[in-house]
Parts: C-alpha cells; structure tokens; sequence
C-alpha cells in the first residue's frame, strides 16, 4: 500500500528474521525455565508473533516475517515476552530501532541488547497544540499576561489492553508553581477530539515603584506547559501514561503565538531503578528495511525500455539485466526486481531462457549444471517461489500439517534415538511420509503452473542440445530446480512458503530433514544414491526406494512439466509420451450416414497429438486411426450423462466436432481431462462457452439449439490456470533497480573502464575486473553507457523532489509533528547540501 506524497508514491517494506535471544535472567521459582515468545511491532501496534519456545532461557525462533508498512512510524520494535503457568504474559525486554536507524542495520546479523520495558516510555502518536499569550488589564488597572493553552486533538494513540479512554492534563510548569487542569475523557477512541482551552496566569502586576507595564521577562523564560496524555482506567491500579510533550513558552516567540503539532515523548524522569544492559539478555535480528519513492510511469521509460529489452540483446551478458546481476553483490538483490518486472510484463520466459542459455553454454560438466548461485538460478528460484505458491499447497500443505500435527517419531540416527522409541517404528514412520510427499509431487505434473513448464521446457531443450552425449541432463536440469531448489526447501522450511505459520518444533524439524534429504535424492536421478549419504543410516534407509518404479515416476512428472504450453514451440520439441491407456471412444460421424457406434480404443497422449488405435500393438507403429494436433484442442470438459446414458464422459472439442469418450471409472477421467487441458491450455483459439451435452437428433441436448455449429450454452470450466496474476507495480520494481544501480555506481564504472582496457581481449590483467563477464566489450559499453544516462536523469529527479520538499516542510505541521529526529536529521543533511551548492 503506497502512500500519496506530492506526485510520488511512497512504498515501504521491512523483512526480518528473528534469530534468537541469549542470557535471558531465570524465572524466579524452582524450574528456572521459561517459555518465551517474540512480537514485531510498529510502534506499539503488534504486527507479528513468533511461536513459543518452551523451557528455555536461550530461546531459538529462526522465524521471517515480511510485510508493506501502510502507515508512518517512529519505531521499529521487538518485544520478548514469557508466558507463565497461568498463561499470564509478562514482557521481558525489548528492543526499539528508530526509523532513522535502521540502514544502520540493513541486512546485518546484529545482535541488540534487551533494554527495560516501561508503561512510562512506551509511546506513540502525536498532539495538536494552540498556544496564545495576552495581555489582560486586571481590574486594579494592573497587566497581567495570560496563557490560553488549547488541546484541539490527537492521533495514532496507544490501544492499552484493548482500549483507549483518553484525557490530556495539561500544567504550567515554572521554578514556584504547577498549575494542572484536566480535559474531559473520550471514550473509546485512539483519535480523540478535545477542542478545550485552559487558561493560565503568567505574569503578574508589577510594585507601584516600577513602570505599570514592565513585565518579569525572566519568569516567562522559565516557564514551560507541559501535556500529558493519559488513559482512565477502570481498574484499581491507576491510569496509564500514553505519552507528553513539554512546551517552553519561549517558543511563543515575539507574537506570543504558537500552533503546532508534536510527536509525544515517553517521561523524563522514568522511576524505577536502572538495569543492567547485560542482565535482560540480547536479541539476535536481521533487519531490511526499504522505503521506495516512485515517480508517475513515464519517468520510468527509459531504464525500463532498456530493463525489457535484455531479451532481444545478443549477447545476453551486454543486456542490462544481466548487467544488474554482475554489479549487485548478491544476485538475490537483482533477481527480486528483475523476475517481478518481467513477469509484470509477461517476458519472464523468453528473459530466463535467454541467461539460461548462457550458462549452459559456459557450463563443462553437466554434473554442475545450475548449481551455483549464478543469476539464472536466483530468477527462477523466485519465478518459482512467486509462480508456484498455490502449486506447492496442493501438493504439500496437506501431509505437512499431518507431520506437524501427528508429532509421529521419525528418528533413525541411532545415536540420537530416545529410549522410548523403537527404529523399525520409526523408520516404517519416515517411509510412509516420504512415500505420500513422493506420490504427492510426482503425480502432481498437471497443476504445475505454465510459465515454470514453459521455464522447464526452455532448460531441457538447452541442456539436451549442449550435452548430446548425457542422456540424463535433459532431466538433472529440470530437477535441479524442482527438486533441489523448490520441494526440498519447501519441505526443510514450510514457514518461508507460506505452508505453516511459525517454524516446526526441533522434532518435526528433524522430520522434515529427513523426508527433505531424501526427496531430494529420489529426484536427482543420480547414479550412485548411496554415495549421495554421508551418514549410513540414511543410506541403509534409502535401499526401500533403490526400486526402477521410484526412477520411473521422477522420469515421467519430470516429462511432463517440461513439455511447453504453447504449440508454436513443437516444432522443436522432442515428443514425450505422457498418458496412455484403452478408452471407449463414440465414431465422430465423418461421414453422413455413417455407424456413430461405440468402439474401445487405445488412446496415445503426447505433447504434440492426441491418437487413438485399434490396438495397444498398433500404437508403437504408424497409422493411428484419428490423430488431433493438441493446437486443435479448443476445450476439454465433462459430458453429461443424460447424453447417452453413460457414465464417467468426457468430450475433446476440435474446431468442427466433439469426440466423444468414455474412461473407465471417475478417477481416470479426471485425469484425462487435467492433462488434456494441461496441455492444450494455451492454445490461442481456446473455447470460452461449450454444450455440456451432445448434439443428438437435429439437436443440442442441453439448449435445444438446432444448428450443430451454434456457440456453447455454458461458461468452460477455464480448467487450470494459464498463468499467475501477480499484485506487481511495475514502476515500483524499476525504482527498486535504479536504487540497486545507484548504490552499486562504482562498479558499472568499474565495468565501463574493464571494456576498455586490455583485460577483456587478453585475459584478466587486473584483478578488480576478472569478476565481471563480458562477452562483447562493445555491445556491453553501449548498455552501460545507457544504464549510466537513465540512473543519472532519474538521480536529478530525485535531487529536484527533495530540494522542493525541503522548501516546502513546515515543521510542527500534521505531517512533520516536533520532535521527528529523522525529519531533524533529514533538515540537517540538506542544509548542508544546499550550503555546499552554494
């Protein structure tokens, strides 16, 4: 969610991991132990919530969290609490990282001691204030001055156990008085309305000796009004402190004056007595924190013209996407925006296949392909993780929250088993388990999204064509990917795939390791799988599936998610047989008074035809008796039964006609029909209304329609989704690149001067450009000379807004209240900025 500022949009997004907490002091009773649980929150509002950790004083989470922050805040902050054997939640520290600060920490294992929580300083919202001072003519004929202090409201309070009653009182504070007043509580509200003036006396007539309208200046000076903002509680304990600001009346200035709002500020004095930094323990954290300021779209052309234009750059290593990966010190900062950008514009699958391809070529063992983190294998790991979410609930979601749920014992290290456990038990548990997640993916090929079938397809036919001689490849470099990269992990760590919400505890933790270690063996097809085990117990495990049927089943899913959607591909694709079987099949009528009987066929489904044959035999040669492009396929649906009364029909509806078929039981029908829409779901010409029954008598059965060629009476079924609709702001990704550019200048300059230099024909000279690849130095030295064009004119831009905005900031205003450090900080920086163009 952005929020509107002046003609930009501003985005902001903060990802954390919550490590661990260390030396939290013991529970003050026998057990010592304590059950502990972290919360993240925006100021004071809770956000997020970590699982508990029972039964420990070094409490280990290992849990992310990712979220847009809609609204402003001042704080970023991270509280431990620990539940007790009444279930009463107690806090134990915290730690609270200013906005201003948190660069400080981007990215960073950083360890944060746990400071005092206190009702006193926790804080949040702001104050309007109106302030005015007078003179007022007593009636013995003396002056006064008198302060007329208005609250008119507040905003973004505290809620205090689910409620906010708030008040505000309201003193004068000075060296001889303090004079409280109190306005009326609002109830139930964190936005209070108050609209109350309180009046107080300033100063006072002077002796008779003096000049009538001398004042005492020096008491004004020492005078301040200070706010306080408080909750009526209800309960005997007292009301709780939601914040105050104090306001010297020298701010009044010469027109005795002052309409302002202020951020409210915990107490100066906080009672209590002083702990230790080191007695509450410590918070281990990685924080990332982005805040993005996006210009209206057209802004952006330039950098994103060139940004889409890499998949039409020959070589791919000169294009500017590939240039974002080599500048960037982690791909995984480039792949982010990269894969977000281009599947906003449906270009992800000509742009992964065009880097792909590079590194195959650069690759010499085929046992290494896509194995490093090189760029290509960071774009598709998020395609696949933003692509396949809904895919891998389906397939995984339900046995995970089984394992999570049953807490059925797994262990087969026969070092770390319990006394209690017995390991043909355990191992015939963990059998089971990976034999239903095996059967769970491996049967799962028709779900499987399109644009990573259409990834797949484009890896295979690399692979195959640069490794001719290793028959396995087209396989190991699908499932490098599947199973390596996207089961496996989503397996090992189902918190981070949005499967379960908080890390498993140690034992189910261990469990899925197992079941991980495994899937992923199973689906690397390698040749030796027990060379594949350091450890022999798993070894001695994997003899159960050392079967062909597992090889098999890994073979043909692998077959089919790497068979392209998209027919105009065929041509260069090898056929690959993916269902066969008999079926019962109604003559399609070519001729007029021709027998439109029933007859058992032997249906053949590749990626290029749909077939049919008299018999099994007649398959493997020529002659199939109907053959159907799968480009033909417009629609592939039920059949009611009313139509011939027969069960379990389904129809295949090619451009002039519907075939007729009827599989053996409801299971294999269901089949048939996901994976003939799986592979015809792109086809250009798909239907969007079929007849759910057949045309029978001069007539549709279903609307009665006369003529056989009349468009469909039903909405199809749409089957399974063509593609995935992303919530992706496309300026937003293109913003985030000319910030990862911007920040990484250096290195393009670094990259302009290697194009130049000897290095590029020669070989590395210099060490500093032996990192970089650069196929053409020409091609490359054109797109860094663009790259560097389009960040410089966007970094004008960004000067231009800030130098506007500083002109245009009026501190005390509902936008930037007294007492924003940041905003301070930020006045102070372009001060100094402005002096220095001076």
């Amino acid at each position: 969610m952005a929020v509107e500022e002046e003609g930009l949009r501003v985005f902001q997004s903060v990802k954390i991991k919550i490590g661990e907490a260390k030396n939290i002091p013991p529970y003050p009773g026998p057990n010592r132990m304590r059950d502990c649980y972290c919360t993240v929150n925006l100021d004071q509002e809770e956000v997020f919530r970590t699982k508990i950790i029972e039964k420990s004083l070094c409490p280990f989470y290992g849990e992310d969290f990712y979220c847009e922050i809609p609204r402003s805040f001042r704080h970023l902050s991270f509280y431990l609490f620990d539940r007790d054997v009444f279930r009463r939640d107690f806090s134990i520290g915290k730690v609270a990282v200013k906005k201003e600060d948190l660069q400080q920490y981007h990215g960073k294992d950083t360890w944060f001691p746990l400071q005092h929580v206190s009702a006193d300083s926790e804080v949040q919202g702001k104050v309007h204030l109106d302030l005015r001072l007078s003179e007022v003519i007593t009636d013995s004929g003396g002056v006064c001055h008198k302060l007329a202090s208005r609250v008119l409201e507040c905003q973004g309070l505290p809620i205090v156990n689910g409620q906010c009653d708030p008040y505000a009182a309201v003193t004068l504070l000075g060296p001889s008085r303090s004079d409280a007043k109190k306005t009326k509580v609002k109830r139930k509200t964190n936005n209070p309305q108050f609209e109350e003036t309180f009046y107080f006396e300033v100063t006072r007539p002077l002796s008779h000796t003096k000049r009538q309208f001398d004042m005492e200046e020096e008491d004004v000076d020492k005078l301040a009004l200070r706010v306080d903002l408080w909750n009526a509680s209800n309960l005997k304990f007292g009301d709780e402190f939601l914040g105050g600001v104090k306001v010297p009346l020298r701010a009044l200035g010469q027109d005795g004056v002052h309409d302002a709002w202020y951020y409210l500020q915990p107490r100066d004095n906080v009672g209590g007595k002083p702990v230790k930094v080191d007695e509450l323990g410590s918070l281990r954290l990685n924080i990332v924190y982005t805040e993005d300021h996006v210009f209206p779209s057209e802004h952006y052309s330039p950098l994103r013209d060139l940004l889409l234009h890499s998949t039409n750059v020959e070589p791919v290593s000169a294009s500017a996407a590939h240039i974002l990966g080599e500048a960037c010190r982690e791909k995984q900062e480039a792949a982010i925006p990269l894969v977000r950008l281009f599947l906003h514009y449906g270009n992800i699958v000509p742009f992964l296949s065009a880097i792909a391809h590079a590194e195959v070529n650069r690759t010499q063992d085929p046992n290494t392909i896509f194995r490093g983190n090189s760029l290509t294998s960071k774009c598709i790991d998020e395609t696949m993780k933003l692509a396949g979410n809904h895919y891998l609930q389906v397939t995984l979601k339900p046995i995970i929250d089984e394992i999570c749920t049953d807490h059925k014992p797994c262990e087969i290290d026969p070092v770390k088993l319990k006394e209690s456990e017995n390991l043909e038990t355990n191992r015939e548990n963990l059998r089971q388990y990976v034999d239903q997640i095996f059967k769970g993916i491996t049967t799962s090929g028709v779900s499987c999204p399109t644009v990573m079938c259409d990834i797949f397809f484009s890896l295979r036919e690399s692979a195959a064509t640069r490794f001719q001689v290793d028959h396995d490849v087209k396989y190991t470099a699908v499932s490098s990917f599947i199973f390596l990269r996207f089961f496996a992990p989503a397996i090992l760590s189902p918190n981070l795939f949005q499967l379960r919400p908080h890390h498993p505890d140690p034992a189910t933790s261990r469990t899925l390791t197992l079941i991980s270690k495994t899937i992923q063996t199973l689906g690397s097809l390698a040749k030796s799988k027990s060379a594949n085990f350091k450890e022999t117990y798993m070894a001695a495990f994997y003899d159960y599936f050392n079967e062909q049927k597992y090889a098999d089943a890994v073979k043909n899913f692998l077959d089919l998610i790497s068979t392209s959607g998209r027919w105009d591909q065929k041509s260069i694709e090898t056929p690959i047989m993916l269902k066969e079987g008999f079926m019962i099949k109604r003559a399609q009528g070519r001729n007029r008074f021709g027998m439109k009987n029933f007859k058992k066929r032997w249906f053949r489904l590749t990626n290029h035809e749909f077939t049919y044959h008299r018999t099994k035999g007649n398959a493997k040669g020529e002659g199939a008796l109907c053959s159907i492009p799968i480009e033909n396929i417009l629609a592939v649906e039920r059949l009611e039964e009313e139509s011939f009364k027969m069960k379990n029909m389904f129809q295949v509806i090619q451009p002039e006609r519907a075939l007729y078929i009827q599989a053996n039981n409801c299971v294999e029908a269901r089949d048939w029909i996901d994976i003939l829409t799986k592979v015809s779901q792109c086809n250009r010409k798909r239907l969007s209304t079929y007849h759910p029954s057949a045309y029978l008598n001069g007539h549709w059965l279903c609307c009665k329609t006369s003529a056989d060629t009349a468009p469909g009476c039903t909405p199809c079924t749409g089957g399974l989704p063509a593609n995935i609709q992303l919530d992706v702001d496309g300026d937003r990704e293109t913003e985030r690149i000319y910030s990862l550019f911007s920040t990484y200048m250096n290195k393009l300059v670094n990259m302009q001067e290697a194009c130049g230099s000897r290095s590029v024909y020669d070989g590395p000279e210099e060490e500093e450009y032996s990192s970089f690849v650069i196929d053409d130095p020409q091609e490359t030295y054109k797109t860094l000379k663009l790259i560097v064009s389009s960040v410089q004119t966007l970094e004008q831009q960004h000067t231009k807004y800030k130098r506007d905005k500083f002109k245009k900031t009026k501190i005390g205003s509902q936008e930037h209240p007294i007492g924003d450090k940041s905003l301070q900080c930020y006045i102070r920086q372009q001060s100094e900025s402005s002096t220095f163009s001076i």
